[in-house]
């Protein structure tokens, strides 16, 4: 999402809040107990398993660059 924006209204976006475990639309909470945004309040369910399936994707790449795999 652009910090800076022509719409005067900008969508505020759905996250997940690590703390809660709940989902929000807009900025409910303290930034660093939140992931997003997404796009929709389904996405915004699914983080922690969006967020596994990119570190799963940095460590094979990581491994990859490394020579490890």
């Amino acid at each position: 999402m652009a910090a800076n924006s022509d719409d005067p209204n900008p969508d505020p976006g759905w996250w997940y809040n690590t703390r809660t475990g709940e989902v929000e639309h807009g900025n409910l909470s303290r930034s660093i107990d939140r992931l997003g945004p997404y796009p929709d309040e389904a996405t915004a369910r699914r983080a922690l398993e969006i967020a596994r399936e990119r570190t799963r994707q940095a460590d094979r790449a990581d491994a990859e660059w490394e020579g490890r795999e």
